[in-house]
């Protein structure tokens, strides 16, 4: 069982409150106070800061917390497995970010699962920060990202290749013509990713190649939901600059077109991230013939 010091612990930084960290694990508040003070003793170190009525992490707490972190999902790896043991079902936790999500994936995840006996899997969906932190600390077995990690301590296999496109409604004046200028684009109503997304900041690179920044367009709204973007898009609210997997399904069935942006060289590469010691890379390569052969349809 996990350290039941590092469990409070856990539980103050998930409440921001010893109070409802206490009231979460059925524990009297000076029991969990002194389970953070046996593991400062522990290790000499302070874990909190108070200032003005709020708890921060010290340098050296957001340490243990990371370690807390990994130490709790390696324990529910450990019961998950044993479980699988038993019932001969192998569930599996992977990581997606929000662009990958709108693409085929999912759907090549689920018929790969549908086709292999004892085999379940959860998504979870994120930034791909938080996923490489996740994966770090055995929360996931692998994860779908746009781009390279560029860590040395994550392993990863090419799933396919993608680019950015600005996604037009399919009666808009610009939906019959292959490529858009940066002039044109001037003009045009944009609904943009928010800026930490991996998709704005392809889109902001590219446009300070070209000694531009967003700030030079008529930017109307910032969404995180892709979903919420193509649908603005589909009634006539504005345009975007999205990944091309994300717009696939809605481009079969002609409810919205895409254009390239003159100058702009938008690639990126989608990749399974795992760590060196996952056990089952045959999955992967699995994953990745179901998803090709989707795509071949």
């Amino acid at each position: 069982m996990i350290d039941t010091r590092l469990t409070s612990l856990l539980k103050i930084v998930e409440t921001g409150s010893y109070t409802k960290a206490a009231q979460a694990l059925a524990l009297s508040q000076p029991a969990v106070s002194q389970h953070i003070r046996q593991l400062e003793e522990t290790f000499g170190v302070r874990i909190f800061d108070r200032a003005h009525n709020r708890l921060s992490l010290t340098r050296e707490g957001e340490l243990i917390v990371g370690y807390a972190r990994r130490v709790s999902a390696l324990y529910s790896n450990l019961e998950q497995a044993l479980k699988n043991e038993r019932t001969q079902v192998r569930t599996l936790t992977i990581g997606i970010t929000h662009t990958a999500e709108s693409s085929a994936i999912i759907e090549a995840l689920a018929g790969y699962v549908s086709m292999l006996e004892g085999l379940s899997i959860k998504i979870l969906t994120n930034t791909r920060d938080e996923l490489y932190r996740m994966l770090k600390n055995y929360e996931l077995d692998f994860a779908f990202v746009e781009g390279k990690s560029g860590d040395s301590a994550l392993s990863s296999m090419m799933l396919d290749t993608d680019s950015l496109v600005l996604a037009v409604p399919p009666d808009h004046a610009l939906a019959g013509q292959g490529m858009v200028t940066i002039h044109q684009l001037k003009r045009e109503k944009l609904i943009l990713r928010l800026p930490k997304s991996n998709t704005r900041t392809l889109f902001e690179a590219s446009l300070e190649s070209q000694n531009l920044s967003v700030d030079d367009f008529n930017v109307i709204m910032e969404i995180d939901s892709i979903a919420s973007i193509k649908d603005l898009i589909r009634r006539g609210f504005g345009v975007s600059v999205l990944a091309r997997s994300a717009c696939m399904d809605e481009l079969k069935k002609g409810k919205l077109a895409v254009l390239t942006i003159e100058n702009l060289s938008m690639m990126r590469e989608i990749n399974i991230v795992y760590l060196p010691d996952f056990e089952h890379p045959e999955l992967l390569h699995g994953i990745v013939k179901a998803y090709n052969e989707m795509q071949q349809r």
